[in-house]
């Protein structure tokens, strides 16, 4: 099923029910209107990071399912499929062949070797310093050999998620047969996750590096190009990035929109967020939640430094079990550019202000992106999160059918349901639309969206945080 300008949904395969089964049957029995797509997070067997580890594509794991539960889904539902371009599990054949067999394995390409990579096998202090890192050391990973050897191979994020040498022969085969393989078992839209570390070039920061970063994206896209697949990259950092890569005709989230609306319900001003919603593509996917915490890097120069300091303040301070103590090495997250939560909790656990954020969120440029956390309103899960201390699991909730059946009783659960099948089927959403946005007075925000003779539009009060739609 292609693309539909309905809502996706975002959720684990175990996380509605215990499986895709209980996914597809949860969906049918409440959210059939409400949900136009599903993006199912990586269900492939993997070895860490909630399947972000990846050891193989080629089957599901078998937790899961298989990959008839999958096309179950896509009979119903447009599907996105998530590749993890710039790594493969530690503990994936690739890997485990080339440790058994080194410079025998027909994977030996595959990885990124410091001693190949490097001039002298190592990167001076001057070129670690220039590397965008998410660790304190220059990215890598020690590979043992069965010979009893061992040597660095390039590791950008954890010791299980191991880098794929995508300027190698062999990665360019693995790639395009993955891609081919995702289009057949039903992807309507493939993530690129991590995208913009997969090139890696030396003397340069490693983080989008032009040209060849096109190259890459180009030749992704001409691999299915016969497939109909759309390719969604994903990255977060500065906000014209996204946009340079809309400018080349590609989709991209909208990662900016939850801190610019948090900052508007937060402090009664709507200036920042009029600003971004009119100069937003109108190729992107809205976002308020996802598996990850709320992204601050996102929103730099979209607001004075002071006013980004202050919401994320705000969520502390003002939110619903919002600590600091989260986004420590403690709770094993040292990631300063996010901060954990769900954003019902962001918003204090308050009705009507979660309401108006995805009303304002479901008129933004583009197609909505709901997380299954945001689609029940759920709160800070701070049990699993003590259970795990795992920083991103106070936003990573199990349920189960049985709780499920429950939830979307809550009035806050059955309000946000109508919002979404109201998004889902007024004409003046059409994504090639025209929209307005206006601040008639101090605290006050309209959104008008257009397309033919058909409008929708929404009139808030920021401080009030009360609402209402009008629509012809």
């Amino acid at each position: 099923m292609e693309l539909t300008n309905k809502i996706m949904l975002i959720t684990y395969a175990d996380s509605m029910g215990d499986n895709l089964k209980d996914l597809k049957e949860v969906m049918d029995t409440h959210f059939k209107d409400a949900v136009g797509g599903i993006h199912i997070l990586p269900f492939f067997p993997s070895s860490a990071d909630r399947g972000f580890a990846p050891m193989r594509y080629d089957m599901v794991d078998e937790k899961f399912g298989t990959f008839d539960d999958v096309a179950a889904l896509g009979n119903e539902y447009y599907l996105m499929f998530d590749f993890m371009i710039n790594h493969i599990s530690r503990h994936s054949p690739y890997f485990k062949d080339f440790l058994a067999k080194k410079d025998e394995s027909e994977y030996k390409d595959f990885f990124i070797r410091y001693k190949d990579f490097w001039e002298n096998g190592e990167p001076t202090e001057e070129q670690v310093d220039k590397i965008y890192k998410r660790k304190p050391k220059a990215p890598y990973a020690i590979a043992e050999f069965a010979d009893g050897t061992s040597e660095k191979v390039w590791c950008t994020f954890g010791d299980e998620q191991i880098d794929l040498n995508v300027t190698s022969h062999a990665v360019d085969q693995f790639v395009r047969d993955t891609l081919l393989n995702m289009a057949k078992y039903g992807a309507s839209i493939i993530r690129l996750d991590a995208f913009a570390y997969a090139v890696k070039k030396a003397d340069t920061s490693c983080f989008f590096v032009e040209p060849e970063i096109w190259h890459l994206l180009n030749a992704i896209q001409n691999v299915l190009k016969t497939s109909h697949v759309m390719i969604l990259p994903e990255i977060h950092e500065h906000y014209t990035i996204p946009q340079k890569i809309s400018e080349h005709g590609f989709w991209i989230y909208d990662f900016a929109l939850p801190v610019l609306t948090l900052n508007a319900l937060y402090f009664g001003n709507g200036e920042y967020l009029k600003h971004w919603l009119e100069i937003s593509p109108k190729h992107q996917f809205t976002t308020l939640d996802t598996h990850d915490g709320i992204g601050i890097v996102d929103v730099r120069d979209l607001m004075p430094q002071e006013e980004v300091d202050r919401t994320k303040e705000q969520m502390f301070t003002g939110g619903a079990n919002v600590k600091k103590v989260y986004n420590t090495a403690a709770y094993n997250n040292l990631d300063i550019y996010q901060v954990n939560t769900t954003y019902y909790s962001a918003l204090g656990n308050d009705d009507d202000s979660y309401l108006l954020a995805r009303a304002i969120q479901f008129f933004a440029p583009g197609i909505p992106q709901v997380y299954y956390v945001g689609m029940l309103a759920g709160k800070n899960d701070i049990e699993l999160l003590e259970s795990t201390k795992e920083g991103r699991n106070i936003n990573r909730h199990y349920y189960s059918k049985d709780e499920i059946n429950e939830e979307v009783k809550r009035p806050v659960v059955a309000k946000l349901l109508d919002l979404m099948k109201f998004r889902n089927t007024h004409p003046a959403f059409n994504v090639e639309g025209d929209m307005k946005v206006t601040i008639p007075e101090k605290g006050k925000f309209v959104i008008r969206r257009e397309y033919g003779n058909a409008f929708a539009e929404l009139r808030a009060d920021l401080v009030s945080h009360k609402f209402e739609i009008v629509n012809s």
